[in-house]
């Protein structure tokens, strides 16, 4: 729950070093808020890629800068510069290199806690896997036309994006018009399943959530492994406004904060067994 809280980030809680720069945090419930320090001379493609494995920056961005300028190159090839006191969003999917011989310092609250942080390419780590789903999308494209169903997923884009980051969740990727996301506990992925669902039906939009616990590897900064693929058949058997979670999951949540409910015993596709799955409620 919300509290009212203050921490000073001249006493960080976390200090993440890295070739030419630093980030300290400080944790305020779900949100990890950091301030950013690049050194001149510092860019992501020299100094951060060698330590998570991409080709680009896949971390999302929001945040405001203090002082110095950062250059920003999307994959696309599209370029912004930012400055002091401009508040900006970067999508994933980037490079960016510090201009001129000032530092670049800003504060960041979406992505503190993930940026620079090297994959586990060679050891599985047990994490909850999220999956979203927009359900009727495609008649829902039908009936509002390219340009007005383009705009609705912006929409919905950013506001999923919102829950995650307070969360604390971290998106691997997207497929289409859902997402994909893993949580360091199985609490977190519950109560960010309920709050995605509560700010899609805001829009006007429906979805299903799927959630299930177990090993992932990490190659090239994306989730493989069984539990990947379990989650996609958890997601697909939810329906609107449903969150189904794998009895793994459903194991790591307590009754006293979590109501569940069963919801069948299901064969999964590409999977051995028939798997009991639950149904999470409000």
């Amino acid at each position: 729950m919300p509290r009212l809280q203050r921490k000073s980030l001249l006493q960080p809680e976390t200090v993440r070093k890295f070739a030419h720069g630093h980030i300290d945090t400080v944790a305020l419930g779900e949100s990890e808020i950091g301030r950013w320090h690049f050194e001149p001379g510092w860019r992501w493609s020299v100094d951060v890629r060698p330590i998570v494995g991409t080709e680009s920056c896949q971390n999302h961005h929001v945040g405001v800068c203090l002082e110095g300028r950062l250059h920003v190159q999307l994959d696309d090839g599209t370029a912004m510069e930012i400055g002091p006191d401009d508040a900006y969003e970067i999508p994933a999917g980037h490079d960016g290199w510090v201009v001129g011989d000032q530092p670049f310092v800003t504060y960041e609250w979406t992505s503190s806690r993930v940026f620079a942080r090297a994959p586990d390419d060679d050891d599985a780590i047990v994490v909850t896997l999220l999956f979203t789903d927009i359900v009727g999308s495609t008649a829902t494209l039908e009936r509002l036309g390219d340009k007005a169903w383009h705009d609705l997923l912006v929409a919905h884009n950013a506001t999923m994006r919102q829950q995650i980051a307070h969360h604390r969740g971290r998106e691997f990727d997207t497929s289409g018009d859902g997402f994909l996301v893993l949580f360091e506990g199985a609490a977190r992925a519950a109560r960010c399943g309920k709050g995605m669902i509560r700010a899609a039906r805001e829009l006007g939009l429906h979805i299903r959530v799927g959630c299930h616990t177990g090993e992932v590897i990490f190659v090239a900064g994306y989730a493989h492994g069984v539990a990947v693929h379990t989650t996609a058949r958890v997601v697909a058997l939810a329906g609107p406004d449903e969150i189904f979670v794998s009895s793994t999951t459903r194991d790591l949540l307590s009754p006293n904060d979590f109501a569940l409910e069963p919801a069948g015993s299901y064969e999964l596709k590409g999977l051995t067994g028939a798997r009991e799955v639950f149904r999470l409620l409000d």
